[in-house]
């Protein structure tokens, strides 16, 4: 199943008491689950989960085009929020390496540092 941007929405709701807030985002207050489902067919809304981990979850009365701008404003916010993945970059190289190696790989070196990679230096003992 693939898991849409909000909770439920529309008529099936688990819960048997949640907090209700209007489409101006005015609360009114803890219902029982068949008064919003009343209150969303009299005023033809949809009943979007906001958050599940409240007590009582709380519940918002949205028209269609209220759910699709914030579905909109929620994958741009996504889109903008950083990558949470570090990319670490490891070079390993000997005491005794050679003048044109050494050039090298600095200039490898700085490409990942300028790509904010992390990098990791090892520098081994010639025998």
């Amino acid at each position: 199943k693939r898991k849409a941007a909000f909770g439920s929405v529309g008529r099936k709701i688990p819960y048997r008491i949640l907090h209700l807030i209007n489409q101006d985002g005015e609360s009114l207050g803890n219902m029982h689950r068949a008064e919003a489902l009343k209150l969303m067919d009299q005023h033809n809304l949809k009943l979007v989960l906001l958050s599940e981990n409240a007590e009582p979850p709380v519940y918002r009365l949205m028209t269609g085009q209220q759910i699709h701008e914030e579905q909109l404003k929620r994958a741009e916010r996504k889109k903008a929020s950083p990558k949470s993945c570090v990319v670490q970059k490891e070079l390993s190289f000997s005491s005794a390496i050679a003048k044109n190696d050494l050039e090298i790989k600095t200039k490898q070196i700085a490409q990942w540092i300028e790509k904010k990679y992390h990098v990791k230096l090892t520098i081994r003992q010639a025998k």
